[in-house]
């Protein structure tokens, strides 16, 4: 049986209701790099936010060049979603700010966040960085069950 395309408010439902992705960022040369994150998504604004460092590839990638894209896997293999938009980063420097209220409720709701402010020092030791993503387009796959 043929897949499907669903409308985009379907496909953002099954972004929205999920927790675990892969993301997708450029390396230096342009070759792909792909990277298991847990992203937290806000139903009504269509963002997403995750949770990384400067150290790590999808850290250093996103802060050379902001194209990215997040899969989001289906109930089995052939069902997906894809999630583009503008991918934006900033780095934990300060305590109490922006950037840092939402590494929090990032964190929060995987239970890992602990109390604030020692969780704001945290991060900013760890240079640890929001990424936030405004999703601007939608893609992807249902099957139905045979």
């Amino acid at each position: 049986m043929a897949g499907s395309e669903l409308p985009q408010e379907a496909l953002w439902q099954r972004v929205a209701g999920r927790r675990e992705g892969v993301l997708a960022t450029l390396g230096p040369d342009g070759t792909p790099h792909l990277s298991n994150v847990y992203y937290l998504a806000d139903p009504a604004t269509r963002i997403l936010r995750l949770s990384t460092t400067t150290g790590r590839a999808k850290g250093r990638n996103l802060l050379r060049d902001p194209r990215a894209a997040l899969y989001v896997p289906g109930e089995d293999f052939f069902n997906y979603t894809v999630a583009e938009g503008r991918f934006e980063v900033a780095v934990a420097s300060v305590t109490g700010e922006p950037a840092i209220d939402e590494l929090h409720a990032v964190h929060a709701a995987s239970g890992a966040a602990g109390d604030r402010p020692a969780f704001d020092r945290r991060m900013i030791r760890h240079r640890r960085m929001l990424v936030r993503a405004e999703i601007t387009r939608l893609y992807g796959l249902v099957h139905p069950a045979a």
